[in-house]
């Protein structure tokens, strides 16, 4: 049976199309457009990155209607102890949005450049040298790049660094960067790009898995893939409004085991949040609870960006029944 406009409201009831400013560029954006809307249990978000496909993006759709549908799974945690992020910025910048995250105890940098992402290293060590630092290349570096940046970063710096996430592509190039650097490794892309893959014997390509909300497909998918892993779990965002974000904490809160500095504080690199109060740290933490969207006429998207999204959901919609109905078939 093929999606139509009237199956909007039928799956995605109290649509809202919201488009929030950013206070720094972030992946290449100013602005992060998501769709949030309503089911049976509480608010939900669907937001992947303008780029993504219909199929990437139906993982996406699977996580939101499950948190629209389902409840949460069983909390274990009631507030997250949570990472400063910084994007790509110059050092003398770094200040100024380590502020947005008070009483953080962990910074991960965003990291193309060796030598802007040394001067910001250097500045967050300035301003508090007991800061645990985490890197973020976004596999940016080649396995020959990485273990030269690494090792220089090391040779700087000493044992600052919680781990770096993702330097390279592939899990070859992990395989190596991991057995010639001091530093530790987690792993990002090299999950959620590749989430039918066999992870067996993951340790050794990395130390660390990050697992995301909506990018690996929901909670149940979440914990499947922990399983799987075998590694201990750093719960990030997808650059949530605190909507997402909740259902990112909700994760981070069901796992038993006490949770790493997660990537989870995002929203204050927003110039608002469509939930109020924000979703934003405090005390370095943020409190595990479901949220509501009070803000929602601040934040609407234009009528044209608004279309585009309805018609991409109704593609998504699509590819995910289709995915489905597939499954069931080789079931």
């Amino acid at each position: 049976m093929s999606m139509s406009k009237g199956m909007l409201e039928e799956y995605c009831p109290e649509l809202s199309i919201l488009s929030i400013p950013l206070r720094n560029k972030f992946r290449g954006i100013n602005f992060r457009e998501v769709a949030i809307f309503r089911g049976p249990s509480g608010w939900t978000e669907f937001g992947p990155f303008l780029e993504y496909d219909d199929q990437e993006a139906a993982t996406w759709m699977r996580a939101a209607l499950e948190a629209a549908n389902e409840p949460w799974p069983e909390l274990f945690h009631n507030q997250i102890p949570v990472n400063a992020t910084l994007p790509i910025i110059e050092p003398e910048a770094v200040r100024t949005i380590l502020n947005r995250f008070p009483g953080a105890r962990t910074v991960k940098i965003k990291v193309d450049d060796f030598e802007n992402g040394a001067g910001v290293v250097e500045e967050v060590l300035n301003i508090d040298p007991e800061l645990k630092i985490r890197l973020d290349v976004n596999a940016g570096w080649s396995d020959t790049v990485a273990i030269s940046n690494l090792l220089e970063y090391h040779l700087r710096f000493g044992n600052v660094f919680e781990y770096v996430e993702q330097p390279c592509a592939t899990l070859e190039e992990l395989a190596r960067v991991k057995s010639e650097v001091p530093i530790r490794i987690a792993a990002d892309e090299s999950i959620r790009k590749n989430l039918s893959a066999d992870f067996d014997n993951f340790s050794q390509y990395a130390h660390f898995a990050i697992i995301k909300w909506q990018p690996v497909g929901g909670f149940k998918s979440a914990h499947k893939l922990a399983e799987q892993i075998g590694l201990p779990i750093v719960v990030s965002s997808a650059l949530e409004t605190g909507i997402g974000m909740s259902h990112g904490l909700a994760l981070a809160g069901s796992f038993k085991s006490t949770p790493l500095a997660s990537g989870l504080g995002t929203v204050a690199l927003f110039d608002g949040d469509v939930c109020e109060p924000a979703t934003v740290v405090e005390n370095g933490f943020i409190e595990v609870k479901r949220r509501e969207p009070v803000l929602l006429e601040r934040y609407l998207a234009s009528p044209e960006r608004t279309l585009h999204w309805k018609q991409r959901i109704l593609r998504v919609l699509q590819t995910l029944q289709d995915l489905e109905e597939l499954e069931g078939r080789v079931k």
